[in-house]
């Protein structure tokens, strides 16, 4: 088997719905598997799972155990040669992992370590997480304090979100976020897998780090894009924080042990960095979309939507394969616009929240042979369903 996709959920049954779904679409051509783990849900995701998709191995465990722990259970299981570390609150285009698979940065080339994708939020723009330094003492200094901001082409400053490379280049990097890592399954059990004594936060950089120390390389690989709504992967509150500065801490505690002075040096840029993380999550609501627009080639849908939203949808469909936004339409009112992916599939409605991203639009997708619409207006919100 090629490769096996693995899912950790926790309550977030309708990102969860989307996320399978995608998969599905982008595995059809290849000998792959899916493994969803849920992590003790108190929603309906696994009712959702055993109903919609009965064919999916499902793991169901019986407390919360954690990203590192509940990956590491499924990997055990997996089959495939190579594995896809994947949140359930992201999107992958229809041909996401057989470009991946199909790279010259992945085959044949023995010193492949960790794949990462580019990661866009729900509006569009570029989640620079995607490709980030190691967070060396100094490469830590300058995100706490936002230096990489005002010299993004100075290599002194850069490190820590890999600026090296812009968003649209690939190339080699030294971490990947956790929400998409690409791997072989040797390499990951070789490595141990996830440590488990990190409950959350810094897993993926310390996997990442091992790998390099491992002799390894890790790839941004910009040639296909994810969604990654990424706010409903985590509420930024006083839990967040707590667990964002243990996290830090350990990886520090585990990779740099140095002097005291360095230890209370560290401390305290980390309290600050999540204190900094946790008002970041603190998000102004976009106002209420006063019109809507839909992408489809179903006249029933736009009825039906204009029923549920109780305000005037209108309709378009692609011209010459492209969606063209009605004249019509104002520049100035908050419009949302819904996407049908069963029209559009999900690599074009992916293509078209990009290029119209940081205008008057807010985004949802309808999933093929779904009854919701579902969307995210910031990366850190916790995202929007309706049920239609």
């Amino acid at each position: 088997m090629q490769l096996s996709v693995i899912i950790l959920n926790y309550n977030v049954r309708y990102f969860l719905e989307q996320c399978v779904l995608s998969v599905e679409k982008a595995i059809q051509n290849l000998e792959a598997e899916i493994i969803v783990v849920d992590n003790h849900s108190s929603d309906d995701s696994c009712t959702m799972m055993r109903a919609r998709f009965p064919h999916i191995k499902l793991i169901e465990n019986k407390a919360n155990l954690g990203f590192p722990k509940g990956n590491n259970i499924a990997v055990k299981e997996a089959k495939g040669e190579y594995i896809c570390i994947l949140n359930p609150d992201t999107v992958v285009a229809e041909d996401t992992f057989e470009k991946i698979l199909n790279s010259q940065l992945v085959t044949p080339n023995p010193e492949f370590g960790i794949l990462g994708c580019k990661l866009i939020d729900g509006t569009g723009n570029f989640l620079p997480e995607s490709k980030r330094g190691v967070p060396k003492p100094w490469v830590a200094f300058t995100k706490i304090f936002g230096l990489y901001k005002f010299f993004p082409n100075s290599t002194l400053f850069n490190q820590y979100y890999a600026q090296h490379l812009n968003e649209n280049q690939s190339g080699e990097v030294d971490i990947l976020v956790g929400a998409f890592m690409v791997m072989k399954r040797e390499l990951y059990l070789e490595l141990g897998g996830f440590d488990e004594d990190c409950f959350m936060y810094a897993d993926d950089i310390d996997l990442s780090y091992r790998a390099l120390l491992h002799g390894k390389k890790n790839y941004y690989f910009a040639e296909t894009t994810a969604i990654h709504y990424k706010g409903e992967s985590t509420v930024k509150d006083g839990t967040y924080m707590r667990r964002f500065q243990e996290a830090m801490q350990f990886f520090y505690q585990k990779h740099y042990q140095g002097s005291f002075f360095f230890s209370m040096f560290m401390r305290i840029g980390i309290v600050f960095f999540a204190l900094v993380k946790m008002f970041q999550g603190k998000v102004s609501p976009k106002p209420a979309p006063e019109q809507y627009f839909l992408v489809s080639d179903t006249e029933a849908l736009r009825e039906k939507l204009t029923a549920v939203l109780q305000k005037s949808v209108e309709r378009t469909t692609m011209e010459n394969g492209k969606i063209v936004i009605s004249q019509t339409i104002s520049k100035i009112k908050p419009t949302e616009v819904i996407l049908d992916v069963d029209y559009l599939g999900f690599k074009k409605a992916m293509s078209f929240i990009k290029d119209n991203k940081n205008k008057s639009f807010t985004f949802k997708l309808m999933p093929p042979s779904s009854n919701f619409i579902i969307g995210s207006n910031s990366c850190n919100d916790r995202g929007e369903v309706i049920q239609i």
